[in-house]
């Protein structure tokens, strides 16, 4: 992470109940995408560093015999066990109470690890290296985000637009003008660079795939509400005693531009870089 933060445990504290209702999903053709790129068969096992409430791993367990998550937050792994029993996968699954800096002994051999959009809260050259050794031979590493170079049109949509402006100005005014992030604040933003983070912990590549979104999906108030609480930067804690009255606002702000209480916004594409352990990953995949 940049000078001037560290991690600690409030990062996304207070945030779990709210996550897998306000993120927007990930494209709906990751798996499959990730299927047909990694050659995944229904056996071999998956880490999941920075698992979150299990959102990936669950919605890649039917391609591996077994999934492991990790995450520091005990709230997120509750929600990822409670998810796990409710699809049917608990006695495939394992939820690890940990830092990615500090992977307990034991975790054995994984075929395939990712990142879902957590690797930017890490010691990145640590954690890369320490998970390339837990990779059998011919493993991957997933890098996963959203596409952030794609602009999505609101246009044809048949409910208003998040004001998503407005919502973020109503956060800076009772949190202040720099972003948030735990005790601390993100004067520059997380970190980029993660290609040679990944080179320099030995890994090959990469693979780019971009699996296209574009989908209309539809958003309610409480939806986007959930949406604003689930951020490490407007994490429920951190806005203190005035939390009831920022919520109070968010909800007049968002019913003003709705009245319906109806939003829409368009899928987001979802970028996936895929990162080979061995030199010859490439040519034993393609």
């Amino acid at each position: 992470m940049g000078a001037g933060w560290e991690w600690d445990e409030t990062l996304f504290a207070g945030t779990a109940p709210y996550y897998r209702r306000g993120r927007l999903p990930y494209a709906p053709g990751l798996a499959g995408a990730l299927a047909g790129a990694l050659r995944l068969d229904g056996r071999g096992r998956l880490l999941d560093v920075g698992c979150g409430p299990g959102t990936v791993a669950l919605g890649l367990a039917h391609l591996f015999a077994e999934i492991v998550g990790v995450d520091p937050d005990g709230g997120m792994l509750a929600e990822a066990e409670r998810e796990a029993t409710e699809v049917g996968v608990a006695d495939r699954s394992r939820w690890v109470r940990a830092r990615a800096e500090e992977l307990p002994a034991g975790l054995g051999t994984f075929t395939v690890a990712v990142f879902a959009q957590s690797f930017h809260w890490m010691d990145r050259d640590l954690v890369a290296a320490t998970v390339r050794e837990l990779l059998g031979p011919g493993g991957a590493l997933v890098h996963v985000s959203d596409l952030k170079s794609e602009t999505r049109s609101s246009e044809g949509l048949p409910h208003p637009a998040v004001p998503q402006a407005a919502v973020d100005e109503l956060v800076r005014r009772y949190l202040g003008p720099v972003r948030r992030a735990g005790r601390g604040v993100l004067t520059h933003g997380t970190p980029g660079g993660e290609a040679e983070v990944f080179r320099r912990a030995g890994f090959h590549g990469p693979d780019r795939h971009v699996v296209p979104g574009g989908q209309a999906l539809e958003r309610t108030v409480d939806d986007v509400v959930a949406g604003v609480f689930s951020m490490s930067f407007s994490a429920p804690h951190l806005f203190g005693t005035g939390r009831d009255d920022f919520e109070a606002e968010l909800r007049r702000l968002l019913s003003a531009a709705s009245p319906s209480g109806r939003f829409s916004e368009r899928q987001p594409s979802t970028e996936v870089f895929v990162w080979w352990r061995d030199a010859d990953g490439l040519s034993r995949r393609s």
